[in-house]
């Protein structure tokens, strides 16, 4: 994930604003996030992510911490959302379409 990669997409919250969110107002507590544009109040799936981002500003920076692209992240929340595990918030940006497989051509 980039900095411009959005995390929070029930209210279109970037990496890039989490990350200068703590580093300016040095949260003491993870949940303290939720001032952040009320970033992980809406369907809940970035809440772990918005924890990662905490942790790793307490502790030494990782090179690479995030290993997803974009789009797998986006498709690993709707996987989230459809299992039932929350609720995006009015004016989330949308789920993205199902990926299905196609059939090959006949043999």
């Amino acid at each position: 994930m980039e900095l411009d990669d959005t995390i929070c997409y029930c209210f279109h919250i970037s990496k890039r604003k989490i990350v200068n969110f703590i580093r300016v107002y040095q949260p003491r507590r993870a949940s303290q996030l939720t001032e952040c544009g009320g970033a992980g109040t809406g369907c809940g799936w970035c809440v772990n992510y918005l924890k990662r981002y905490f942790n790793d500003a307490q502790a030494e920076p990782l090179a690479n911490p995030d290993a997803l692209t974009p789009a797998e992240y986006a498709q690993q929340r709707a996987a989230y959302i459809k299992a039932g595990h929350g609720k995006p918030a009015a004016g989330a940006i949308p789920l993205p379409p199902e990926q299905t497989t196609e059939p090959g051509p006949p043999s």
